[in-house]
């Protein structure tokens, strides 16, 4: 068993969360999008359509890498970093994207935001895989001896965006969905999660 073979419901059993779906962010603040993200989007996002890979190189990357630099890079990016937190648990596999709160390094440490593809272009399928995926990253961090204990996550099919958090037992989707179409108010999302993790 992977992340990937998690129901959002298995996850929650198994691991004892409330789910609760409200609003995640107290306000989102539209954010200006610089204008190499409006000009790669506008030559590329044609060809985002073929393939997952397709997807994550045109739209996924680039919008999480205006995030990053908009906090002077104090979050890294890794893409298909493995996450093996507790094989014993399922909590195994790759992971599309981690974010962490490290420079770059040839290791993991500290992920703080996990990022899940959704396949066939459903969000919801996607929830448990990310779920999962959050668990593990929390594991991870108390391994490792981070005191970081809150975790977000994001489900996206590259033009839809749904935010995730765990604290403590409680697992809460965000009740509003971002859409790439207004990309301003979708990197308002995500500079409320990096702030929150940022600070954490």
């Amino acid at each position: 068993m992977t992340y990937s073979d998690f129901t959002l419901e298995r996850v929650c059993k198994t691991f004892g969360l409330d789910v609760r779906q409200e609003p995640l962010f107290d306000t989102v603040e539209p954010v200006a999008v610089p204008p190499w993200l409006n000009d790669w989007l506008a030559r590329t996002r044609p060809f985002a359509f073929g393939s997952e890979k397709a997807r994550s190189e045109f739209l996924v990357v680039p919008i999480l890498m205006t995030s990053i630099e908009r906090h002077a890079y104090r979050l890294s990016i890794y893409s298909g970093q493995r996450l093996d937190a507790a094989p014993d648990q399922g909590l195994i596999g790759e992971c599309d994207f981690l974010l962490t709160r490290t420079p770059p390094l040839p290791i993991l440490r500290v992920p703080v935001v996990t990022v899940v593809e959704a396949k066939r272009h459903d969000i919801d399928a996607g929830l448990g895989q990310c779920a999962a995926q959050m668990v593990g990253a929390r594991m991870f961090n108390e391994r490792e001896g981070s005191t970081v204990d809150t975790i977000f996550g994001g489900v996206t099919t590259g033009e839809i965006w749904q935010f995730l958090k765990l604290e403590a037992d409680r697992f809460t989707i965000d009740s509003a969905r971002y859409y790439v179409d207004n990309l301003e108010l979708l990197l308002g999302a995500l500079d409320a999660v990096a702030v929150a993790v940022l600070a954490a």
